[in-house]
């Protein structure tokens, strides 16, 4: 492997958005934007389009807008729709509230597996763990810099410049990525998406595998004392991978409750606006025109947009767990996207 193939390996890209490939509008639009705003922005698309076809592309829907009958196919169409979906939604709930119940010996279980993984985390900090998921996190990063910092001290004296220098890069590599990680942590709560995307932009699978592939590629300049070097940095690295999907297990159960009550308080409005146009408007209820467009066309185009924000509100969120879920498939080190700079 060429020199500058190795530097170029070593050099990742840190962040999901670099190793996605994401511009920063869809960055924002799939992952780190206020959900209600991404579904406010659809909302207004939806309505644009809605009164930008019925007069420009296609000026005959106006007539039939304003038409009674499409009124009513139209919103009686909606009502069925809201129904069947809050009742989707209900049983999606249940099936995320069902995960947390079970016998007592499962529970115990759980508790037992989470107090190991908390003893596994006492042995690599120096302190006591804590208990905020943000504050957690940052212990295994600055675990990961000390450990870092320990190789590094480690390997001063070797005489392999190449093995130095490699080293050298991917461990500032990890010092840039755990610095800019803690800071995003800094002030964040569970239950918002900032812990979670903070916890995605640090790529430890790539740097467990640059761990395993130097360790190989230069075991004959490596000591029993280097190699427990290498060991302990590894290991700090793989204590991150459990607590991330710790953290991602719990954001999606959080997420999808969250998600349900959401959509049960939109379906209250969407109904009422659907059921009052079924019921009391018509053709001839709001006459005129505004802005070179009948103002029943405002009106309908405005009800439907409020029917559809239950199924918006679906969307949004649903759009951020697919997103994650897909680019954190793997754990450990397996890289399911070649993510170093070309």
């Amino acid at each position: 492997m060429s020199e500058s193939g190795d530097s170029d390996e070593i050099r990742s890209a840190n962040t999901l958005r670099e190793r996605v490939g994401l511009n920063r509008f869809y960055d924002w639009f799939l992952l780190g934007g206020n959900r209600f705003a991404v579904t406010g922005l659809l909302a207004v698309a939806v309505f644009g389009a809605f009164v930008a076809v019925s007069t420009v592309a296609f000026p005959s829907l106006q007539t039939a807008v304003q038409s009674a009958d499409t009124i009513e196919t139209m919103f009686s169409t909606m009502i069925g729709t809201v129904i069947t979906g809050t009742t989707l939604v209900v049983t999606i709930s249940q099936l995320v509230i069902s995960q947390e119940n079970g016998p007592l010996g499962d529970q115990r279980q759980r508790m037992s597996d989470a107090m190991d993984f908390r003893t596994y985390a006492t042995d690599l900090f120096e302190s006591a763990p804590e208990a905020d998921p943000a504050k957690f996190l940052g212990q295994l990063l600055e675990a990961n810099e000390r450990r870092a910092d320990d190789l590094e001290e480690q390997l001063a004296d070797n005489d392999d410049d190449e093995l130095r220098r490699q080293v050298g890069e991917l461990l500032d590599s990890l010092r840039q990525n755990a610095d800019k990680t803690m800071r995003r942590l800094e002030d964040t709560q569970f239950g918002t998406f900032g812990v979670l995307g903070a916890a995605l932009d640090y790529n430890y699978s790539w740097k467990i595998y640059q761990i395993e592939r130097i360790t190989e590629e230069f075991s004959d300049s490596l000591d029993d004392e280097d190699d427990e070097a290498f060991h302990d940095l590894e290991t700090a690295l793989t204590m991150f991978g459990p607590a991330r999907e710790q953290i991602k297990t719990l954001y999606f159960q959080w997420e999808l409750v969250d998600l349900s009550r959401y959509i049960l308080y939109a379906a209250v409005p969407a109904l009422v606006v659907a059921g009052t146009m079924l019921a009391f408007v018509g053709a001839k209820t709001f006459p005129g025109v505004t802005l070179g467009v009948p103002n029943i066309t405002w009106v309908v185009g405005a009800a439907f947009t409020v029917t559809l924000v239950p199924f918006l509100l679906f969307l949004t969120f649903i759009l951020r767990i697919v997103m994650v879920a897909k680019h954190t498939l793997a754990i450990g080190p397996f890289v399911l996207r070649q993510s170093y700079q070309e």
